[in-house]
């Protein structure tokens, strides 16, 4: 008996994907719109693993979508509003091309309006949810904020000035909750790292070089605007519940502002340099409970340390006043002064907002990025906007003399470099490793203490050693110590005495452990594995080859622009 014989393409890959224009038919919407309703729904093209095989039936140069997510977007609302969009200006073309202006005019009100609340807690159930995704959220507002306003980038003029909004209401947030961890200044902008609610999120802000600096003939804005108007509502969002957690006013006012005061205050806003009006005046500090356990407690102590690390943090600029020359960035050094508790201000017509002027006697630092300034004040100091950067990533006061105006800064490292993910022979710079060093001795000061104990043990543990052969070796052969003596003194000298502690070299036993343990460990490697194996351990020699490389460049250079230092009369004397 022979059953029904299935038809090609009716089951498998064929109906688990749809192509784009079929989803677009099916949904009666137009490629464009199609696009944008993926966009704000989280939709993405797949990219089937059944497409090299001929036989799946789905086209090899198709861009195609999970049918069920087709199926998905049927029952949104907002599809209505795209097609109400479409027949609406549908009549507002007509009606331009008439040059009915009146009819014009009556048509502009009757735009179809929509909202994406619901999208936003449809796709972020939970605050956290959304806290986790805010990384994209706040490069792309804070990318848009410095875009113009032309016909060029067909940007408008209404969201940029939203995203502006919303970028500086969460910096606010960032300087009220002490909530920055850490900073980087490169090529590409400002990287920021905060803490919020337990999340690390990591945003970058853009260098502003103004409307000539900016090349977007090869962006397309028209797809960014998409995501900046989701972005925008997620933003406005997470603004609010993290206002109101801090028994913040939102939208934010300044303190001890009155009703006289409110013409210039969304311009002092924008300053960042005065604090925010609470509705519940309220001090909540968070402390690790100290209970003790008999097991291994490791972890919480770990935890302890980093809670301490970062209350240093968070009051490390604290009682210190700065003022910012006309020529640095104002904006990234007043997010990151004030979130670790220190005061700013600038020239008054730079910028409003300023509290202070350049003569006030209660300045400490004064941040400019000039080689000299003319007019110094007594009892201040003139550092460069590095040692901000700096001496937040390293939790500590460095020393302003580094930093001082015309001296050559050190080199500026990226804090967000992992030391546990670098491969084993990856070359390493002097200045990452001296980083690397005070960064281990700042989490860890009491292994840095024992360390620098052990190594003053064994220097001395040496020198007793050395002290007691020489006093050995007198010049006279053992053989003929016992000529000539008596025989009390030769009872003397058999006698059993105090041995000499031995010097063990425990780094070159560690070392001839580690190499034996290494050597068993490869001997247990299967047969099936060692070809990878031995590819693995040929990219490591390489890469120990190029390090050894890079050190020997490094070494001639410093050798050759290193200048000589001159000779004191202390040397003459004592070459003499």
């Amino acid at each position: 008996m022979g059953g029904t014989k299935t038809r090609k393409h009716t089951q498998g890959a064929a109906v688990k994907y749809i192509t784009r224009g079929s989803a677009a038919k099916k949904l009666n919407l137009s490629p464009k719109d199609f696009r944008r309703l993926c966009i704000l729904k989280g939709v993405h093209p797949r990219e089937p693993t059944e497409r090299r095989f001929n036989k799946s039936g789905i086209p090899l140069d198709k861009t195609v979508y999970y049918a069920k997510d087709v199926r998905f977007l049927l029952h949104e609302p907002i599809v209505w509003k795209f097609r109400d969009q479409n027949a609406f200006m549908k009549k507002y073309q007509k009606a331009l091309a008439a040059k009915n202006d009146a009819k014009v005019e009556g048509l502009e009100p009757l735009k179809p309006k929509y909202t994406l609340d619901h999208i936003v807690k449809e796709r972020y159930p939970t605050f956290i949810d959304a806290i986790r995704d805010l990384e994209d959220c706040l490069c792309l507002t804070n990318l848009f904020s410095t875009f113009p306003a032309d016909e060029e980038t067909h940007a408008n003029l209404d969201i940029i000035n939203l995203c502006r909004r919303l970028s500086i209401e969460f910096n606010h947030y960032v300087i009220e909750a002490r909530a920055l961890r850490k900073v980087f200044c490169s090529i590409k902008g400002y990287y920021f790292q905060a803490d919020i609610k337990g999340q690390v999120v990591t945003w970058i802000v853009p260098h502003v070089f103004g409307a000539a600096g900016d090349d977007l003939s090869q962006v397309d804005v028209k797809i960014m605007s998409v995501f900046t108007e989701f972005y925008t509502t997620m933003l406005g969002f997470i603004n609010f519940r993290l206002y109101n957690q801090l028994n913040l006013t939102y939208p934010p006012k300044l303190q001890g502002v009155g009703s006289e005061g409110k013409e210039d205050e969304s311009e002092r806003v924008c300053a960042l340099n005065q604090s925010l009006q609470r509705t519940i005046i309220q001090e909540d500090v968070s402390a690790l409970d100290k209970i003790d356990m008999y097991e291994d407690d490791s972890a919480q102590e770990s935890a302890r340390k980093e809670a301490e690390a970062i209350e240093n943090l968070v009051k490390l600029f604290n009682g210190l006043k700065f003022y910012l020359g006309r020529e640095v960035p104002k904006e990234a050094l007043v997010l990151m002064i004030r979130s670790v508790g220190g005061e700013v201000s600038w020239d008054a017509t730079v910028q409003p907002g300023s509290t202070y002027k350049i003569d006030d006697a209660r300045i400490t630092h004064h941040i400019a990025d000039r080689p000299m300034i003319s007019d110094k004040k007594l009892g201040r100091f003139y550092v460069q906007p590095q040692w901000v950067f700096d001496s937040i990533n390293m939790r500590k006061r460095l020393n302003e003399k580094d930093y001082a105006l015309g001296e050559t800064l050190p080199p500026h490292l990226s804090p967000f470099v992992d030391v546990e993910k670098r491969r084993v022979g990856d070359y390493v710079t002097p200045d990452e490793a001296k980083m690397q060093k005070a960064l281990l001795s700042r989490d860890n000061p009491e292994e840095q203490e024992n360390e620098e104990e052990e190594s003053e043990g064994e220097e001395e543990g040496e020198s007793e050693g050395e002290g007691a052969d020489e006093g050995d070796s007198d010049g006279v052969d053992e053989d003929d110590v016992g000529e000539g003596m008596s025989e009390e003194e030769k009872e003397k000298e058999n006698e059993v005495k105090v041995g000499q502690k031995e010097v063990i070299d425990k780094e070159k036993v560690l070392s001839e452990q580690e190499k034996e343990e290494f050597r068993l460990r490869e001997l247990m490697i299967k047969n099936r594995d060692r070809y990878l194996y031995k590819q693995i351990m040929k990219s490591q020699r390489f890469r120990e080859r190029e390090a050894r490389n890079m050190a020997k460049k490094r070494d001639k250079w410093e050798q050759e622009n290193t200048p000589a230092k001159k000779k004191t009369k202390k040397d003459v004397k004592v070459a003499e």
